[in-house]
């Protein structure tokens, strides 16, 4: 078998490596916010689809601590200890760990403080649109075709 069927798809990765109860968290709060916008004006849901166009997802989350940790790592090496040179080898393991797997160490952590997903956010974003009617003329245009198919 390749190692490519092997591994975890990028998009499933992260959550078959969470808690099932912070899966089901984040996803929950999701569904409550999209709840609280059903009937809000379209000005509110473009608010909030800006904020969602500034959430970092999981990805950035972990890339910027494993770079804080390697800095510090180093910086503690050169000025402290040599063995502080150590942490920045064990970070680029978790990276690579979780490009390759979808889990490192911090990744519970950070599922339980809710951190979601590229393909969570989008979800929500997505849904926020429909709520907005920015689908609204492709169902016309889809529909008036379907008619005009019909037709001929």
């Amino acid at each position: 078998m390749p190692l490519s069927e092997s591994l975890p798809s990028t998009d499933a990765r992260v959550q078959r490596h969470s808690a099932a109860e912070a899966n089901t968290r984040i996803r929950a709060a999701m569904l409550d916010r999209l709840r609280a916008y059903e009937q809000a004006d379209p000005a509110r849901i473009s608010a909030r689809l800006a904020e969602l166009e500034r959430e970092w997802d999981i990805e950035r989350v972990l890339e910027a601590n494993a770079a804080s940790v390697a800095l510090l790592g180093l910086a503690l090496g050169a000025t402290v200890d040599r063995r502080w040179f150590a942490l920045p080898a064990v970070v680029a393991g978790f990276l690579l760990q979780h490009a390759v797997q979808g889990w490192c160490p911090p990744l519970p952590v950070f599922r339980r403080l809710g951190v979601r997903t590229a393909a969570e956010i989008h979800e929500e974003m997505t849904a926020l649109k429909f709520l907005r009617g920015d689908f609204q003329s492709d169902q016309r245009t889809a529909t008036t075709a379907a008619q005009k198919a019909r037709m001929n």
